[in-house]
C-alpha cells in the first residue's frame, strides 16, 4: 500500500478526462482501507469512475477502491445470498450470475461501474432496479473506522436515490453488497418493448435469464457508445417528473411528447419506459418525460462542440470525442439545461456527479 504522486486519472474515469491526482493510492482489501482511515480523513473515493465528470485536478488523496471477491454466503433450493466486494466490476458480476444461474440482475447487464456504487445511485434499467435484489449493504464509517450493516429498508431506496446520497453522504464508504438472487423459478422481466422485440427477432420461446441479458446487451450496444471507444458516462441527465398541470400545458403544444405516469413522489423504476401500467388512480399522478427526448427537441442530438458533444444515437449521452476537458463537457450540459428550460420550462438535473 503506497501513496503515489501526480497520477493521471484519465484511465480511471469513463469520460476519459485528463486530470491529475496530486496523491493517489490503490486499495485492495478492507484491512488496507481501515489502515488508511486510521491516518487519513480527507480523501476522494474513486471506484469505477462511470458516474462522474472531473472538471479539475483532485487536490485530496484519491483512494481507488479496487477490492475483489464474490462469495455465496447461503444458498437453499430457491435463493442464494451472495456477498460482493465493492471493487468488483458490475457487468462482470452480472455475467458471473448468468453463468451460475442466479437470477435478478440480468436486466441490468452492461451498466458501467463497480458494485460498490450501485446502491448509491440505485441503478436501474428495463423494468428493474438494483434495490429489488439488494439484501444488505456494508459500509465503513469514516469518522470512527467502524463497519455498519444497512438493511434494504435502511438504504431508503428511491428512483436513482438512496440514503448514501442524502443523510449518509460522505459518512460511509461502501465496502460490500449482499444480493438475494433466485436459483429456480426466476421472475423474468421481459415486458419492456425492446426486449420483447429482440426475443421475437431471435425466435426465443422459453426465455432464460441469459436470453434477457443477451437482449439487454444488444439493445444497449445499439443505443449507447462504448466508453472504451468514446468517452462518456452513460445517461447524463435524469428523466424529469412534472405535475399534471404542467404536463397538460406542454401536451397542448407538443402532442407527440412521450411520457409515463408515476405515483406521488415515487417515480417508476424504469427510466426507459414511457408509461406505468399499474398506476393507482387514487394517488396523486405525476408525469415523467424522458430527458433524451427533451434534449433532442432542442436540437442537440448529434451536435459537436469541439471535442465535447451529444451522441448521434442517444441525446441523453454526452461524449468526449478525444480531448475535451471536464469543464467543456459541463459547459455543454449547462447550455442544454438552459435550452430545455427555455423551451419546456423543465429544469434538467444531472445524473452524473460533477467534481
Amino acid at each position: 500500500m503506497k501513496i503515489q504522486q501526480n497520477i493521471s486519472l484519465k484511465p480511471y474515469n469513463t469520460f476519459g478526462i485528463a486530470v491529475n491526482a496530486q496523491r493517489y493510492i490503490d486499495i485492495a482489501s478492507l484491512n488496507e482501507l481501515k489502515e488508511l482511515l486510521s491516518t487519513e480523513k480527507d480523501f476522494f473515493i474513486l471506484s469505477g469512475g462511470s458516474n462522474l465528470l472531473l472538471t479539475k485536478d483532485i487536490e485530496k488523496l484519491v483512494v481507488h477502491l479496487n477490492t475483489k471477491g464474490i462469495e455465496v454466503l447461503h444458498s437453499d433450493e430457491n435463493d442464494a445470498f451472495i456477498k460482493v466486494q465493492a471493487g468488483e466490476n458490475w457487468h462482470v458480476f452480472v455475467l458471473w450470475c448468468i453463468d451460475h444461474n442466479y437470477g435478478g440482475v440480468e436486466n441490468l447487464s452492461l451498466i458501467p461501474g463497480n458494485v460498490g456504487t450501485t446502491p448509491i445511485q440505485n441503478i436501474g434499467a428495463y423494468g428493474v432496479e438494483v434495490k429489488d435484489t439488494i439484501h444488505e449493504v456494508e459500509g465503513l464509517k469514516i469518522e470512527n473506522n467502524t463497519s455498519k450493516i444497512f438493511t434494504n429498508k435502511d438504504c431508503e431506496f428511491d428512483y436513482r436515490d438512496s440514503i448514501f446520497k442524502n443523510e449518509q453522504k460522505d459518512n460511509y464508504i461502501i465496502t460490500s453488497v449482499t444480493f438475494k438472487l433466485t436459483k429456480n423459478h426466476h421472475k423474468l422481466n421481459s415486458s419492456y418493448g425492446a426486449i420483447q422485440s429482440e426475443l421475437e427477432k431471435n425466435n426465443i420461446k422459453n426465455t432464460t435469464i441469459k436470453d434477457i441479458s443477451d437482449a439487454v446487451i444488444t439493445i444497449r450496444q445499439s443505443k449507447l457508445p462504448d466508453p472504451k471507444e468514446i468517452g462518456n458516462s452513460g445517461s447524463f441527465f435524469k428523466n424529469s417528473v412534472i405535475s399534471k398541470e404542467q404536463f397538460e400545458k406542454l401536451q397542448e403544444k407538443h402532442l407527440n411528447m412521450p411520457f409515463y405516469e408515476v405515483k406521488g413522489n415515487k417515480p417508476h423504476p424504469d427510466p426507459d419506459s414511457y408509461r406505468d401500467r399499474d398506476v393507482n388512480r387514487k394517488s396523486k399522478i405525476l408525469y415523467k418525460v424522458p430527458a433524451g427526448w427533451l434534449v433532442e427537441q432542442c436540437g442537440f442530438k448529434g451536435k459537436r462542440f469541439g471535442d465535447a458533444g451529444v451522441h448521434k444515437n442517444q441525446a441523453l449521452v454526452l461524449v468526449n470525442y478525444g480531448n475535451a476537458t471536464g469543464k467543456e463537457i459541463w459547459e455543454l450540459a449547462q447550455k442544454i439545461q438552459k435550452a430545455v428550460l427555455k423551451k419546456f420550462g423543465i429544469a434538467l438535473e444531472a445524473e452524473v456527479n460533477i467534481i
